[in-house]
């Protein structure tokens, strides 16, 4: 039985499987393009061969399965362009799935059949994951760096190819889900320096999004206790704050700066896979730092909704983002 993992070491597994698949393959009419002209840097052995699968009874999200893609070593980008308005708007979509598998569906296409109809160009990254197994298995940054290579490099290919896909390149944000959550957060913030050796003319673009959006993500927040305990297995670069508040601190590996883009974050109180601290801890940081932020909390909703609308108002988030978007002036409002 394989498990789509959503976020912070939390899994739930699939029971009842339905459907497997060698590798995941996008609908009709979109191609997947490896973002690597050869191999990916800092690649790593996996479990097994890529697979797409889908879940059970026991997962299902307003009544619907979700499909999870596990062991990608070879990341892609799919490109969704809009039919008819273009707005120039572009954003680069990192599903979650807790590092260890991508929730393709839920948390990537339907997204992109969201922004689509609405002149935005999406841009679906299937970023290197690996499931639990005999080898190490990827993670947020720094503890694994693939992820956010693959993203830098994607943002950058992206900006590269804008006139070829009527985008303008001073807009092209990124969107995320939990684990994909941290890593809008962390593309954000470590855009300066790639963390690879420049492949082609694309890694001398900026990587920098112009606008970023975390749907309840993770990562994000570390108390100085909890700091100093991962302290004590791995030496990480960056030193917890001296006056950072014991019970809610931004994880240091996510350094804020002036020049980090306006960010949007949206997050249920009674999520129990990434705490409503990741969120906070960082629209706080954000807040310090002059960028424009905008957060909305709800009550209920719990984590890896997506997009799929229920009775819960938390689900309604899209227009806000659409709203959001179109205040900062990404798209018309």
């Amino acid at each position: 039985m394989k498990a789509l993992v959503f976020a912070l070491c939390v899994v739930f597994a699939f029971s009842g499987v339905r459907a497997q698949t060698a590798a995941w393959q996008p609908s009709a009419g979109h191609t997947q393009v490896a973002i690597w002209p050869g191999a990916a840097p800092d690649a790593q052995a996996v479990a097994g061969p890529e697979a797409a699968e889908t879940s059970g009874k026991d997962f299902l999200v307003a009544g619907r399965p979700a499909v999870g893609v596990s062991n990608v070593t070879r990341p892609t980008m799919t490109v969704y362009s809009p039919e008819g308005k273009n707005t120039g708007a572009a954003v680069v979509v990192f599903p979650g799935g807790g590092y260890q598998v991508l929730a393709i569906d839920l948390e990537g296409t339907e997204v992109c059949d969201w922004l689509t109809p609405r002149g935005i160009t999406c841009v679906l990254l299937k970023y290197r994951v690996t499931d639990v197994g005999p080898y190490p298995k990827s993670g947020p940054y720094p503890e694994s760096p693939m992820a956010l290579e693959d993203a830098q490099r994607t943002v950058g290919l992206v900006r590269s190819h804008a006139a070829e896909w009527h985008i303008d390149p001073h807009k092209i944000g990124v969107l995320g889900f939990s684990a994909g959550g941290h890593l809008s957060a962390a593309i954000s913030t470590h855009f300066e320096k790639r963390l690879y050796p420049a492949v082609d003319a694309a890694d001398k673009e900026s990587c920098r999004p112009d606008f970023a959006v975390a749907i309840y993500p993770g990562h994000l927040s570390l108390s100085a206790a909890e700091w100093d305990a991962k302290q004590g297995v791995k030496k990480f670069a960056v030193p917890h704050p001296a006056n950072a508040d014991e019970e809610l601190g931004l994880n240091p590996e996510i350094p804020v700066t002036s020049q980090t883009p306006p960010t949007f974050l949206l997050q249920a109180e009674d999520d129990h896979v990434d705490d409503v601290n990741d969120s906070l801890a960082y629209y706080i940081a954000l807040k310090k730092a002059g960028v424009p932020v905008e957060m909305h909390l709800y009550a209920h909703g719990g984590h890896a909704f997506g997009l799929r609308r229920t009775e819960l108002p938390i689900t309604g988030w899209p227009q806000l983002v659409e709203t959001w978007l179109g205040a900062i002036g990404m798209i018309p409002q």
